[in-house]
């Protein structure tokens, strides 16, 4: 197979959460275990930082990824899903995993990989582990795709875990509390590893506390620095995000990295530049009129979109936006503004909400708007309505986020 015929054959014949929902969810590690053994565990003696959480570990894992690459790491970053390119979930030094290794590796172990019928999810963990030790990277940053206890990527073994903040999201699958959430998420802390609790996280602290003791595991908790830390990732969320990162920095130390202040301040400088960031706050046009996406996608992530809302000087505010129909939709709904104007469509996904029904849910809830059959017409209803000191944020989801930028 080619390398279009290999996307292919991962996006069309393994179960994929990221289109399917559900459907694609695997409930145990079992599989990932079989198929890492398979691949001659590729994640055995890979020094890696592991991060679970609800909203704030893609920021903090491109963070940690720039600081390290910037100080002379050869530095691995693991991330889900993608936006555009298949590739942006394994990089190396911010450079995607090549077409050749994909195209290799996925033909290596194709046939003894199907007799596990994986999910899509579960191979690219393992084929992004194999990637790591072929390139023998000095760390790795790893992102959870969803939980933490049950994730494939739980089989890793980390100089360090971090918990960014829990919110409500993918309760059919970890719980409706925020207690059962956190149980899942404080999975990934091992063994006499350091975990870090992230800002956004007060009211859990006797749970992560409780956990951490029985794994003997040294709890570290960030708090908030008055300081203004000087990143270039836009949003005023971010300076908690950045806050956590510079704590994990400092623990990385202790374990034996040098990681010399020059070279921080140049990763969280660069991290766009450096890793290509995106969806978060990104700034799409800067004005006449000013547009900004967003992939706000639940009630906590769209509660700091609204603080960032304020932040911005506009005379009327424009959104276009699609959701999956497996979010709570209400709920991220009655947060919104009752003053902007409404552009409503659905990303190009088996589990996007169709516009017609979001903008039922949306009306029911006194927000104005129109339904329109594409992101890319809802876009130019928008670009059509807004005046040049107006604003136009597209939010929703990562998918329709993904389609924009």
């Amino acid at each position: 197979m080619d390398f279009e015929e290999t996307l292919n054959y991962l996006f069309s014949q393994l179960p994929m959460f990221q289109r399917m929902g559900a459907a694609a969810y695997k409930a145990d590690l079992s599989n990932t275990l079989r198929l890492t053994a398979v691949a001659r565990n590729p994640e055995e003696g890979l020094k890696c930082i592991h991060i679970a959480g609800t909203n704030g570990k893609g920021s903090t894992a491109h963070a940690l990824a720039s600081i390290f690459q910037s100080c002379g790491y050869k530095t691995g970053l693991m991330t889900s899903p993608h936006y555009k390119d298949f590739r942006e979930r394994i990089k190396v030094n911010g450079e995607f995993i090549s077409e050749d290794f994909v195209v290799d590796w996925v033909d290596r172990y194709k046939r003894r990989s199907e007799a596990i019928q994986p999910s899509f999810f579960e191979l690219t963990v393992i084929m992004g582990f194999s990637y790591f030790k072929d390139q023998e990277v000095d760390i790795a940053i790893i992102e959870t795709g969803m939980g933490g206890r049950l994730d494939s990527t739980n089989i890793c073994e980390p100089e360090l875990c971090i918990i960014t903040p829990i919110g409500f999201d993918h309760q059919q699958f970890l719980g409706d509390t925020l207690e059962k959430i956190a149980m899942e998420k404080a999975g990934i802390i091992k063994h006499g590893i350091p975990v870090l609790i992230t800002q956004g996280n007060e009211s859990l602290i006797p749970l992560f506390t409780s956990v951490a003791e029985s794994r003997h595991a040294p709890l570290h908790v960030t708090s908030s620095k008055k300081e203004q830390i000087h990143t270039d990732l836009k949003g005023r969320y971010q300076q908690r995000n950045m806050a956590a990162v510079l704590d994990a920095v400092r623990i990385m130390k202790t374990r034996g990295y040098t990681l010399p202040d020059e070279g921080v301040t140049h990763g969280l400088q660069h991290i766009i530049s450096q890793t290509g960031f995106m969806g978060r706050w990104q700034i799409l046009k800067e004005s006449s009129p000013r547009i900004i996406a967003d992939a706000a996608h639940n009630v906590h992530g769209i509660e700091t979109l609204i603080e960032n809302l304020k932040e911005e000087k506009f005379e009327t505010l424009h959104v276009v936006m699609g959701m999956v129909a497996d979010k709570d939709v209400n709920a991220v709904l009655s947060l919104l503004p009752k003053d902007a104007h409404y552009h409503f469509s659905h990303a190009k996904i088996l589990r996007a909400m169709p516009a017609e029904e979001l903008l039922s849910k949306a009306k029911d809830l006194a927000l104005n708007g129109f339904a329109y059959k594409s992101l890319e017409d809802a876009l130019e209803g928008a670009k059509a309505a807004a005046k040049d000191n107006d604003l136009i944020l597209i939010t929703g989801s990562v998918f329709t986020v993904a389609e924009m930028v």
